[in-house]
C-alpha cells in the first residue's frame, strides 16, 4: 500500500473516532438503562474501516482546437478510508451520512496520475435512507444515499464535484466481548454512481463514472431503542370483607409515571365510582358474594385538543359482600322462684355482628309480661303455680331476629289448715249408706211413705252425724241421687225416683237437717247397676257368709232389681259416696226384696178397676 493512502486511512479511522466518541457518550447517558443496550437495537452505529474502490469509466478531452482528443480510462483501484454514522427511529430504519476519501492506487493508462506521493482521487460526501435487520449477533442492513463526488482524473486538475448516488449494503457482526457496544463490519459492498464535469479546453470533458466500493472496519453502537419502562398500577380494597351497605374503599397507586405527563385514572365494577386515585363502592344494593373493581391508569401529553393517552396500566381488587347475621340474645329471670302474684325482673342480652339497631319483645305461657328494651317485668297474678316459659325476641332493622327462653317458677300457695281433729273423726264416723225402698213406694197418693223401719234408723244415725260436721264445716252438703228398677216406664220411673229423694229428704229435715243443705237428684231408668256390678257388691258384702252369698247369687235377676230401688248420698265436701251394699241381714229385708207391691198398692190397684 502506499503511503498517502495510508495516510488517508489513518487520517479518516481518527476522524470516525472523534466523532463516534461525543455521539456514544451522550446517547449512553440518555439511555433508560445500562442493561437496556445490551438488549436492544442501538440508536446510533458509526462505522469507520477501510475501503476500496474500483471506479470504470473514461473522460474524453480536446487538446487543441485542431478538434483532436486524448482519452483517459478510470481502472485503477482505489483505496481510502470510509467513515459513516447512522441514526436510527426503530429497530429498521434509520438516517445515515457518509464520508469517504480514496486515493489512486495503480497509474492510469494514457496518464502520469497515480504515481507516488500524487493525491489525486475521489472524495464522497452524502447522505440518505438506511435499513436494518436485528438477528441475534448478524445485522444486514442496506442503504441509498445521495452523494457530492470530489472527482479528479488523467489531465484534470484541479478536481471538481459532482453529483453522486451510491446503493448497496453489507453485514455487521455483533460481538459480545464489548456488551454489544461493538460489532464489526464484516463487509459493505456498494455501486457509485459519480459524475464530474470539468469545462471546456485542454483539461476540460465531462466524466461518467461506475464504482464498485468494498469495505470492513468496526462499528461502535450508541445508545438504546428499548421501550420507556411501562407504568405499572396496583389496587387495594379496604376493607375487603363487609356487610352490605358498608362502604368499601378501593386505592391504586402507579408506578413508572413520567412527572411531565398527564395521569388519568378510571374505575369500573358494580356500584364503583371514582375519577382520581380512590374510589368508593356502594354496597347497599349488593346481593352477597365477591366482586371485583377494575381500574385504569393513563399517562399521556396535553395538547390544544386536550389529554391523549399513549400509555395505560390496569389493576384490579376483589372483596366480599357477606349475608347478614341474625343477632342473638340470651335472658335471664330475677328472681326465678317467686310466690303467686309476685313479679320477677326478665333481663335480656342482644348482638348484632353488623351493630343494627335491635327491638325487643316477650311473651309468657301463663300470667304477663311488659316491656320492648333489655328489660321486661313479668307478673304472676292470675298464673298458676309451677313453670311459666318466658319467650325473649330480638329483632333488627333488617328483619332478622333471634330468640331465647328463660324460666320463672311459681311456687304453690301454703296448703289451708288441715282439719281438726273432731272434723277427722266426724268424717271418718260419717258412714254414708245408700237407703232402699220396696217396690213401687212411695205412692203418689201417700209421698210420705216407702221408708222401712231399718232405712229409717239409717237416716236417723246419718242425720244426727251431718248436723255436728256442719257445725265445723258449715258448707256442706248431702246430695241425694235417686234410683229405679228396669220395670216401669220411662215416665213412670222419672217420677218415682222422685218421689224417692224427696222423701228421704223431708226425713233428714224432720231430723233438723236444714233443708238449703240438701241436694236431690232423680235419674229415673238412668244408670242403673248391671247384674255384673250387683253379682261384685255381693261377693263384697262382709255381712254375708260364703254359703249366703253363694244362696244369694241363686237369686241375683230379684237381688238386681232390689238393689236399683235405692237412693245413693253424697258428702259435698268431700265427694264422699254411700256404700251400696243391699242390707240382707236387716228385719225388713225381704219386705224391700218383694217383687210386688206392697198389699195396700194391690187394694187401691182393684178397688180402681
Amino acid at each position: 500500500m502506499s503511503l498517502p493512502a495510508l495516510r488517508l486511512l489513518s487520517r479518516a479511522f481518527a476522524l470516525a473516532c472523534l466523532a463516534a466518541t461525543p455521539v456514544a457518550l451522550a446517547a449512553q447517558s440518555s439511555s433508560p438503562a445500562q442493561g437496556a443496550s445490551e438488549t436492544s437495537p442501538s440508536r446510533w452505529d458509526i462505522f469507520a474501516g477501510y475501503s476500496y474502490l474500483a471506479p470504470s469509466g473514461t473522460v474524453v478531452t480536446p487538446i487543441d482546437s485542431s478538434g483532436d482528443t486524448v482519452t483517459a480510462n478510470y481502472d485503477a483501484v482505489n483505496v481510502g478510508g470510509l467513515f459513516s454514522g447512522a441514526y436510527y427511529f426503530n429497530r429498521f430504519v434509520g438516517l445515515q451520512v457518509e464520508f469517504a476519501e480514496h486515493e489512486y492506487g495503480d497509474s492510469v493508462a494514457g496518464s502520469n496520475i497515480g504515481t507516488e506521493g500524487n493525491d489525486d482521487g475521489f472524495v464522497t460526501a452524502g447522505g440518505g435512507i438506511i435499513f436494518r435487520y436485528p438477528t441475534g449477533n448478524i445485522t444486514p442492513f442496506a442503504h441509498a444515499l445521495v452523494d457530492a463526488e470530489h472527482v479528479s482524473g488523467p489531465y484534470h486538475n484541479p478536481a471538481q464535484w459532482g453529483p453522486g448516488v451510491t446503493v448497496g449494503g453489507g453485514m455487521d457482526y455483533e460481538t459480545p466481548w464489548f456488551n454489544h457496544h461493538l460489532a464489526i463490519r464484516l463487509f459493505q459492498a456498494d455501486y457509485q454512481y459519480m459524475h464530474a464535469d470539468f469545462g471546456p479546453g485542454i483539461e476540460g470533458g465531462r466524466a461518467n463514472i461506475d464504482a464498485a466500493r468494498l469495505s470492513a472496519g468496526i462499528v461502535i453502537h450508541a445508545g438504546s431503542l428499548a421501550p420507556p419502562t411501562p407504568i405499572t398500577e396496583a389496587c387495594t380494597a379496604s376493607p375487603t370483607t363487609i356487610f352490605p351497605g358498608d362502604p368499601v374503599t378501593i386505592n391504586a397507586s402507579a408506578g413508572n409515571l413520567d412527572p411531565k405527563e398527564n395521569a388519568v385514572y378510571a374505575w369500573s365494577g358494580a356500584g364503583v365510582t371514582g375519577s382520581g386515585t380512590t374510589a368508593t363502592v356502594t354496597t347497599s344494593s349488593l346481593a352477597p358474594g365477591s366482586y371485583t373493581v377494575q381500574g385504569t391508569v393513563k399517562e399521556g401529553k396535553s395538547g390544544k385538543e386536550g389529554l391523549k393517552p399513549w400509555e395505560s396500566a390496569n389493576c384490579s381488587a376483589s372483596f366480599t359482600v357477606k349475608d347478614f347475621e341474625p343477632p342473638t340474645i340470651s335472658c335471664s329471670a330475677n328472681p326465678s322462684t317467686i310466690n303467686p302474684g309476685d313479679s320477677a325482673t326478665i333481663t335480656s342480652t342482644g348482638t348484632s355482628p353488623q351493630n343494627r339497631p335491635l327491638t325487643y319483645s316477650y311473651s309468657a305461657s301463663s300470667g304477663t309480661v311488659s316491656g320492648t328494651d333489655t328489660t321486661a317485668a313479668f307478673s304472676s297474678a292470675g298464673a298458676s303455680p309451677g313453670t311459666v316459659d318466658i319467650t325473649c325476641n330480638v329483632a333488627d332493622d333488617k328483619g332478622h331476629n333471634a330468640s331465647a327462653t328463660t324460666s320463672v317458677t311459681i311456687q304453690p300457695p301454703p296448703p289451708p289448715p288441715g282439719p281438726s281433729p273432731e272434723q277427722v273423726r266426724l268424717e271418718a264416723r260419717l258412714a254414708l249408706h245408700s237407703v232402699f225402698f220396696p217396690t213401687a213406694l212411695p205412692r203418689v197418693d201417700h209421698p210420705e211413705g216407702g221408708l222401712v223401719e231399718s232405712q229409717q234408723q239409717t237416716l236417723t244415725t246419718l242425720a244426727t252425724d251431718f248436723k255436728s260436721y256442719l257445725a265445723i264445716k258449715p258448707d256442706a252438703h248431702l246430695i241425694l241421687t235417686g234410683h229405679a228398677d228396669s220395670r216401669g216406664s220411662v215416665e213412670f220411673n222419672q217420677a218415682l225416683t222422685e218421689r224417692r229423694v224427696d222423701r228421704v229428704k223431708s226425713f233428714l229435715v224432720e231430723q233438723g237437717i236444714p233443708e238449703g243443705d240438701i241436694d236431690t237428684h232423680a235419674v229415673g231408668k238412668e244408670q242403673e247397676l248391671s247384674t255384673e256390678q250387683v253379682s261384685g257388691l255381693v261377693e263384697q258384702n262382709p255381712d254375708l257368709t260364703p254359703e249366703q252369698k253363694a244362696s244369694t247369687l241363686k237369686r241375683l235377676s230379684v237381688i238386681v232389681l232390689a238393689q236399683n230401688r235405692r237412693v245413693d248420698i253424697t258428702l259435698s265436701t268431700t265427694g264422699q259416696q254411700s256404700v251400696q251394699l243391699y242390707p240382707f241381714n236387716a228385719a225388713d229385708a225381704m219386705t224391700l226384696l218383694e217383687e210386688k207391691a206392697p198389699a195396700p198398692r194391690r187394694k187401691a190397684a182393684a178397688k180402681k178397676k
